[in-house]
């Protein structure tokens, strides 16, 4: 049983940052993938950034990269995406995942990898 719950999220000016926070429970987070997605209004979900349990390999989306920074603090069991230079474009719902395996890149990076999500934290990014 693994439960996830997203926190940080807010509304902010463009070119600001947020950092937000996947507090994991039932679980320690050593192995596998967590990631972060987000969904914004009409749009499917869309892959963020992943991290793996062991260490070592950050993955990140074209539009993430450079801006963003997955870390995640096993002893706390908690995942992080510190998000700067922000864009309205970034404005979306971010959701945590947990899948127990890491993949390739493209298996990493598909929402249908993860089994366990949380409930999500509105991020606003205006202009």
């Amino acid at each position: 049983q693994v439960q996830l719950v997203e926190s940080g999220g807010g509304s902010v000016q463009a070119g600001g940052s947020l950092r937000l926070s996947c507090a994991a429970s039932g679980r320690t987070f050593t192995t596998g993938a967590m990631a972060w997605f987000r969904q914004a209004p009409g749009k499917e979900r869309e892959f963020v950034a992943a991290v793996r349990g062991s260490g070592g390999i950050l993955y990140y989306t074209d539009s993430a990269q450079g801006r963003f920074t997955i870390t995640r603090d096993n002893a706390k069991n908690t995942v992080y995406l510190q998000m700067n230079s922000l864009k309205p474009e970034d404005t979306a719902v971010y959701y945590c995942a947990a899948t127990p395996v890491w993949g390739l890149p493209e298996v990493v990076a598909r929402s249908h990898s993860y089994a366990y999500w949380g409930r999500g934290t509105q991020v606003t990014v205006s202009s």
